[in-house]
Formats: C-alpha cells, sequence, structure tokens
C-alpha cells in the first residue's frame, strides 16, 4: 500500500512539473517531392549533456513530438532507410521545423552492407563490445568471451574482470545463477552469431544485483529489429588434435510492428585437456600425477522470440533458449609417488574415469515497457524461469602397478535439477527534465537439488561408497529493491543510489550426514557515479567519470557443505560452513573520448575475502584436500588504457592493456599470511581491407606474471587470424580462420602457500584450423557510420 502510494504521488508530481517546465518540439521530415519520411528515428541530444538522448519516430505525416525546454539549443539527428542521415542544430520552439531529407542512392537488395561499428564504446558505467569482428574466428559464445578485451576465462569457466572475483554472467539482462561449469556449457552452446553485444560492467549501479563483486558481464542476444524477413544459413569445420563441426540457420522478421527471430545450431565438438602436476609431501617426496582428459559431446540449440507494439507506449517480448547437451569426458590420471634425494619410485597406480553426461537447460523470459511520457519516462517488468537438468553416469577404476595390487572398480549416477524464478519492476521517471528517478523491487528464488549414488565393485559384489554418495537441497531467496538519481549540475552528471538485500539461504544434506545450515540477513550496498566533459579536441569530446561501489559475493551451498568429496585417493574436496561473505568497496576513475574508452584507474578493497585453499591433511601428509576459507583482507590496484590508430584507408588498429596488483594479507593454516602479485594484459586488434570483397583480421592476447587466486601463472597468449571473402552479390560469406597459431595458450602454474608447495602444467586443444561459410538472405538496414573509433566488420 505504501509502495502504491507513493508511486501515484511521483507520478502527480511528475506530471505536474513536465507540464510547467517542457514545452513542446516538433519535428516534420520530407522527401524532395515533399512527402512525409515515414518511421525515420530522431535523436535529440542537449549538448550540455551529451551522455543522454531522446528518441523519436516519425508518424504518417513525418512528424516527431519531443518535450524540450523553450529557446534551448538542441543537436538533432536523423536517419531512415533510403535516406543521408540528417544532422542540424535546432532551437525549441512554438511552430513546427520541417526539414528535407536526401535520397541515399544505394540499391538494397537481399545482401549483407559492410558497415562500420564502434569495437569497444563506453556508455556510462559499462563498457560495450561488439562480438561482430570476433565471431568469425569463433565457433561458440564461449570462445568469444575468451577473445573478448579486459575478460578472461579460467579452464574451470570462470569470467574474470579483474584477478580476484569472478564475474557474474547476465544473458539478456538476467542474472543465471549457475555454477562456473554450468555456466561454461550454457556458453558453448550459444552459437556466436546470436550475440548482438557483449556489455562489461566493472562497477554496476544499484539498479543491478550487488552480487557482482567482480562485475557483470551481460551478454545480449539478436532480436528480430530488421525490416522485413531476414537470416542467414552457416557451417563450419575446425580442427586441433580434435574437430568441431557446426550448422545452423537464423530467422529474423519485423513486419507491422510484430517482431519475431529463430536461431537453431547443432555442434558436435570435442577437445582434450591436460594437467601435469608435482606436489611435494616432504622434503623427500613428491606426487607427480599426470591427467589426461578427453570431452566430445554434442550440443543443439533452439532460441525464439516474439515481440510486437500494440500502441506506441507499449512493448511486449516473448524470448526464450533451449539447449540439449550430450556431454561426455573419458579421464586417464598416471600417478607417481618418488624419493627425490634417490629417484627411486615408491608407488605407481593409474585411474581411469568415463563420464557420459545429459544436459538439459531452457530458459523462457516475459518482458514488458511502458513509455509514460515522451521526456524518456519508462516503467518495464521482467518475469523469467530458468531450468538446467543433468543426468549422468560414471565408471571408474584404479590400477595398482608397483606395488602390484587388486584394481579397484566402481560405478554411480547422479541428476541435479535447478529451478531459478525472478521477477523485476523497473520505473524510471523524469522528476523534471534534467532530474531523473530510478527505482525497482526484484524477487529471486532458486532451488536446486543434487542426488549422486556410487557403488565399488569388490569381487561380484556392489557395495555402496560412502566417499562419494551424497543428497542434498538447496534452497534461495533473495530479495531487493532500490532507488536511484541523477541530475546535471553544469559541466557535471551526478547518479548515486543506495540497494537493499535481504537474503535467504537454506541447504540440508540428507545423504550421508545432516548438514544444514541458514543464513539471514539483510544489507545496504550504496552507489555514486560522477561525470564531467573535460574538453573538445579536433571536435572529439573527453569526458571523465568517477565511480564508487559497494558489493557482495555469497558462498554458494557447495562452498559451505563440509561433507569431503572424493577426488582421488591423493585429493579430496569439502566446503566449509563457517564461512562469511566478503564485501567488496570499488573505486573507479576512467577518460573516455567520444564514448570510447581510453584509461581508467581504479582499486577494489575486500574484507573477509574467500577463496579456493588447499591444505595437507593433517593425519596423512600424501593426501591434501581442497576447501574455501576467509583469509583477511585484499587490495587489488589497476589500471586499463586502450589506443587506436583510425581507419586510414584499408587499415585499423586498436590495442589494450591492463594492470593488476593484489596484496593479500591475513591468514594461511593459523600462520600469518602476505602475498603480493602484479599482473600484466594486452589485447590488440588488426583489421585490413584487401579489396572491397576480402578483410583480413588478427587479434591477440598476452597475460603475463598471470594470477588465479594463490596460483602463480607463467606467460600465455593466443595469437589468432582470419580471412574472409564475399561471393554472389555479396550474400555469400566464407571464412578461414586459424586459432592460437603459435599453440602459447597453456600456462605453467604454482602454488607455495603453508604448507603445500605445488607446480605444474596445464594445456588444452586450443590450436585450431577452421573454415566458415555463411548465407545471408532478405532485406537489410543499413548501418550507420559513425567516428574515427569505428571498424568496418560484414553484418550478418
Amino acid at each position: 500500500m505504501f509502495l502504491r502510494t507513493t508511486l501515484l504521488l511521483l507520478t502527480s508530481l511528475c506530471t505536474i512539473t513536465l507540464r510547467s517546465s517542457a514545452q513542446s518540439l516538433r519535428i516534420r521530415l520530407q522527401d524532395k517531392q515533399a512527402q512525409p519520411v515515414i518511421g525515420a528515428t530522431l535523436r535529440l541530444t542537449d549538448p550540455a549533456d551529451t551522455t543522454r538522448h531522446l528518441y523519436e519516430l516519425t508518424d504518417t505525416l513525418g512528424l516527431a513530438t519531443f518535450q524540450a525546454t523553450t529557446g534551448k539549443t538542441y543537436w538533432l539527428r536523423a536517419t531512415s532507410v533510403g535516406f543521408i542521415p540528417l544532422q542540424k542544430v535546432v532551437q525549441a520552439g512554438p511552430k513546427a521545423l520541417t526539414f528535407r531529407m536526401d535520397p541515399e542512392n544505394i540499391m538494397l537488395q537481399g545482401v549483407s552492407v559492410t558497415a562500420a561499428r564502434p569495437l569497444v564504446k563506453q556508455e556510462d558505467d559499462k563498457t560495450i563490445v561488439d562480438p561482430e569482428p570476433i565471431a568469425a574466428t569463433s565457433t561458440s559464445a564461449y570462445e568469444i568471451m575468451e577473445k573478448t578485451p579486459g575478460v578472461f576465462l579460467d579452464p574451470d569457466g570462470n569470467v574474470y574482470l579483474s584477478s580476484t572475483n569472478p564475474a557474474t554472467i547476465y544473458i539478456n539482462g538476467r542474472e543465471q545463477k549457475l555454477s562456473a561449469s554450468d555456466m561454461a556449457s550454457i556458453l558453448k552452446s550459444l552459437p556466436p552469431n546470436s550475440i548482438s553485444r557483449i556489455e562489461i560492467l566493472r562497477t554496476p549501479s544499484a539498479r543491478y544485483d550487488a552480487s557482482g563483486s567482480g562485475g557483470i558481464v551481460n551478454i545480449v542476444l539478436k532480436k528480430g529489429v530488421n525490416i522485413g524477413l531476414t537470416g542467414s544459413v552457416n557451417a563450419g569445420v575446425n580442427q586441433g588434435r580434435f574437430g568441431n563441426q557446426f550448422a545452423g540457420v537464423n530467422i529474423n522478421s519485423m513486419r507491422n510492428g510484430r517482431t519475431a527471430y529463430l536461431n537453431l545450431n547443432f555442434t558436435n565438438r570435442n577437445s582434450y585437456e591436460q594437467i601435469q602436476t608435482n606436489r611435494r609431501f616432504s622434503p623427500d617426496s613428491v606426487l607427480r600425477q599426470d591427467a589426461y582428459t578427453t570431452t566430445p559431446g554434442q550440443v543443439l540449440y533452439v532460441g525464439y522470440g516474439l515481440g510486437f507494439a500494440p500502441s506506441r507506449r507499449w512493448d511486449i517480448n516473448f524470448d526464450g533458449r533451449f539447449s540439449w547437451n550430450q556431454a561426455n569426458a573419458e579421464a586417464t590420471n598416471a600417478n607417481q609417488i618418488s624419493r627425490v634425494s634417490t629417484g627411486r619410485l615408491i608407488a605407481d597406480n593409474l585411474n581411469t574415469v568415463d563420464n557420459r553426461n545429459r544436459i538439459l537447460s531452457f530458459n523462457q523470459g516475459f518482458t514488458t515497457s511502458l513509455k509514460l511520457d515522451t521526456v524518456g519516462s519508462e516503467l518495464t517488468t521482467d518475469v523469467s524461469y530458468g531450468f538446467i537438468g543433468t543426468r549422468g553416469v560414471q565408471d571408474f577404476s584404479t590400477r595398482y602397478i608397483q606395488p602390484e595390487g587388486q584394481t579397484t572398480v566402481g560405478d554411480g549416477s547422479f541428476t541435479n535439477q535447478r529451478h531459478l524464478i525472478a521477477a523485476q519492476v523497473d520505473l524510471k521517471y523524469k522528476l523534471t527534465p534534467d532530474l531523473t528517478l530510478e527505482t525497482g523491487a526484484k524477487t529471486t528464488v532458486q532451488l536446486f537439488t543434487s542426488d549422486a549414488a556410487y557403488f565399488n565393485v569388490v569381487g561380484q559384489t556392489r557395495l555402496p561408497s560412502r566417499a562419494r554418495t551424497n543428497q542434498y537441497d538447496y534452497h534461495e531467496n533473495i530479495n531487493a529493491a532500490y532507488v536511484q538519481v541523477s541530475k546535471p549540475f553544469g559541466a557535471f552528471l551526478l547518479k548515486g543510489g543506495v540497494r537493499l538485500e535481504n537474503t535467504n539461504m537454506d541447504g540440508r544434506q540428507y545423504v550421508p550426514a545432516d548438514t544444514t545450515f541458514k543464513i539471514r540477513r539483510t544489507d545496504l550496498f550504496p552507489y555514486v557515479f560522477l561525470s564531467r566533459k573535460l574538453v573538445e579536441i579536433a571536435g572529439y569530446e573527453l569526458r571523465s567519470y568517477l565511480v564508487y561501489r559497494r558489493s557482495i559475493t555469497r558462498p554458494a551451498y557447495e562452498y559451505l557443505n563440509p561433507f569431503a568429496q572424493y577426488v582421488d585417493q591423493y585429493l579430496y574436496q569439502a566446503g566449509n560452513p563457517s564461512l562469511r561473505p566478503q564485501f567488496t568497496e570499488n573505486f573507479e576513475a576512467n577518460i573516455s573520448v567520444e564514448d570510447r574508452p581510453l584509461f581508467a584507474i581504479g582499486r577494489n578493497y575486500t574484507t573477509d575475502i574467500f577463496t579456493s585453499v588447499v591444505y595437507q591433511d593433517p593425519a596423512n601428509r600424501s593426501i591434501a584436500y581442497r576447501t574455501y576459507d576467509n583469509l583477511g583482507t585484499n587490495r587489488e590496484t589497476y589500471f586499463r588504457v586502450l589506443g587506436v590508430i583510425p581507419p586510414v584507408g584499408r587499415y585499423f588498429f586498436l590495442a589494450s592493456a591492463q594492470y593488476n596488483y593484489n596484496d593479500y594479507m591475513g591468514t594461511y593454516e593459523n600462520q600469518p599470511l602476505r602475498f603480493q602479485r602484479g599482473s600484466w594484459s594486452f589485447f590488440t586488434f588488426h583489421s585490413y581491407k584487401i579489396d572491397k570483397r576480402s578483410t583480413a583480421t588478427l587479434n591477440a592476447f598476452f597475460r603475463t606474471r598471470g594470477q588465479l587466486q594463490f596460483y602463480e601463472l607463467s606467460n600465455f597468449g593466443a595469437l589468432n587470424l582470419s580471412v574472409n571473402r564475399k561471393f554472389m552479390q555479396d550474400k555469400l560469406l566464407v571464412t578461414l580462420t586459424a586459432n592460437d597459431l603459435l599453440f602459447t595458450n597453456y600456462y605453467q602454474f604454482a602454488l607455495q602457500q603453508g604448507s603445500v608447495q605445488a607446480n605444474g602444467l596445464r594445456r588444452n586443444d586450443t590450436r585450431r584450423f577452421g573454415l566458415t561459410v555463411r548465407y545471408n538472405f532478405g532485406m537489410r538496414k543499413r548501418e550507420e557510420r559513425t567516428n574515427m573509433f569505428n571498424v568496418d566488420t560484414p553484418t550478418q
């Protein structure tokens, strides 16, 4: 009742304020014959605050109306298919302003049109990456993420924007709340040409969940937003040690205000991973392990959506994704224990594991958008349901070579299901033409169940394995509300807000023992964003940003469950029921030019930081266990820089660098801990237009003195090349690719903390050569060209 009354009061106040302070600015567009230009897109920008725009479409009379201040000057840009973009400086007044749009002498057919689009750009507190140049050299969204500047994926599927905490993954603005392995499976099922853009939010506003201590990566999928019927058919292969094959079709339609899209894709893939580890048991004994795993699988993906606008104020969308994944894994692990002083082999055995998993995932969303006025006020709702279910069977064995012993064998099966229901409502209201209120509420409910039954075979008898069998349920409910306001003050734009989150977590393990826990807590998370125009050089605007944010990282159930899970006879893992959530405060300052990021410097200060740690079993030094622990505090200082050479003739060049320095202070195995390490990450992208139909691209990254929690990594990187050419009136695009050409995307690692000393090597099947063919059909809307930070890429 209180919320409803408040919204009514705000609505009334806004209506009175807008009526008293704003007048209409009417723009009429005509062609050479003085006929109205229907459906043109108009953008109105206030020169005093170029980060905010108003948009309108012309009606059947070629007329568009904005709410503007009488006598004030604005920048107007108008675009329409078949016409040259129009740019004017206009002044709001009582009379309608009429402009003529000149035709563009280009025949649009069922072809792919080359368009210049920004590879990387900055919008307030988020960086937007156009994946199009990278998609041609990738077979899945996972590979695109690996090649995205400023993003690092570890071999377990975690995504990092910094080197401390994993980022939170969103798809279409919705948090997925999946484990790293499940999220990696989803990303590998998404075809590369299904992604419209990637949004990187290192310091998200109060509108977003406070759980993103490592930032947010939002993957926005393509929808049916083109005129008429368009689409593409694509197929490709690539070969490393193993081969991948994929094929798919995309169909988009927009007719009479209704949009629809359908994306079908099938992938057959295989890869390998090799991990070699040396771990000291004592000063004179070492365990050497060499694990080799192949991961064959097949993925069927379906993406679909419908959208319609019953009126100019309403927009309703219904979208979903479905994937079926047959993911297998065949692993062998050779284990040898030797004396360091003599080199004598003490023990030698071989573990084999065969996994056969079936993964079904489904996500359905329903969104509505209601325009409350013509100055940008909007009410949106989003309701979604997601499901991911896994069924798997496993066969395992250990053959004892020295000393010789009887081979042990066993098998098991497991099922787990995860349901996620989320509902949110967001209100953006213009209290005055330059004062914006944003508020909203959100609730999420997550239900997770897991049931695993394992057996050891002794002779001809199958006996239950207590070391592996478990059954548990986990329920999570997070309720949130936020409010934030933004207002320009002269050359400054200030946005500030606060988010309130109530957390409820319940976990219970039934087998082999009850490890019930409950967490109830409520926290506040402030957010402040300040931007200012610095200077204008050669027509390009330089703007600075300052951001502050507080966030939380909550331990998931698998981090809290104390039951010991068997990995092999030398390693097990267990949760920590006393694990506390960690809080992070982030401060960042950055500079951009024409919304393109140039430089940023910041610091993350994290308290009660928890991370994966490895301890030696005090009862048996040959056994180690992996768990999670609160280690103290961490100060991470970082800076980023990005530079470009504008397109000069046929060539475009971009390069970026990021430096992270971490300083941990706390305790490890009840001993004082001080861990300091700095690392560099470099990224570059080159594009060369060979002729009108052929383009060569190069992208590469290089990481020096890398860090993955307390693991120190050696230098590693990758060089990727591609050449594409268009045929058949530019409808057919053929691309040749070479990924990780020099086979340098692997690293050595070292861990020296407390009583654990280990080092090793980790590599994957990353060097691949491939061929992709894509055929485009239908009519395309011509893309807009912008400024010097753009790169020519073929649209799909």
